[in-house]
């Protein structure tokens, strides 16, 4: 595994970012990461999205489609941190997630890689938690939360989005 030192000069960020290094802001110390499988394996990890991804595109179209306005990617200010669900129908309160079921531990396709499993283990551990913490602290905060996994078929899980828009909204 390769380390990456920590530091807070703007010059030695930018390298770590040209480079691909992670700049290591989290924590003081050195951070470890894993080595690379392959380049072929790095440029597909790198070109995992955060936002826009397939089946939360398709169900935001069905949505759309069906007269629903709704916030993408909508920044939540929670006591600590903050949520962003990917559809968010703010006045109703009404957050939906669209989980990747590799990168939040799908029960059903989930798979935790056997390449660097000291690294991965415990990272996707920390996502479950992260979406658990996340989930309670908006219901705390009055929002009604769905999360869905993106192996559900679209059409599905829109048709269950609107039902539950049509029932809080009276």
């Amino acid at each position: 595994a390769r380390r990456t030192s920590v530091s807070s000069s703007p010059k030695r960020r930018a390298t770590a970012r040209a480079t691909g290094r992670a700049t290591g802001r989290r924590r003081a110390g050195l951070v470890r990461y894993p080595d690379r499988l392959s380049a072929h394996v790095s440029r597909g990890m790198r070109g995992n999205r955060r936002v826009g991804t397939q089946p939360e595109a398709q169900v935001r179209s069905l949505l759309h489609r069906a007269g629903l306005r709704f916030r993408r990617d909508f920044p939540v200010r929670l006591p600590r941190g903050q949520a962003r669900p990917d559809i968010a129908f703010t006045r109703l309160h009404l957050a939906v997630f669209i989980d990747g079921c590799f990168w939040h531990a799908c029960p059903r396709h989930g798979t935790t890689p056997v390449h660097n499993a000291w690294y991965w283990a415990p990272k996707l551990a920390r996502n479950r938690d992260r979406d658990r913490q996340a989930t309670a602290a908006l219901r705390r905060q009055g929002w009604l939360v769905r999360r869905f996994w993106e192996h559900e078929p679209a059409d599905v899980v829109a048709q269950k989005v609107r039902a539950l828009v049509e029932r809080v909204r009276g």
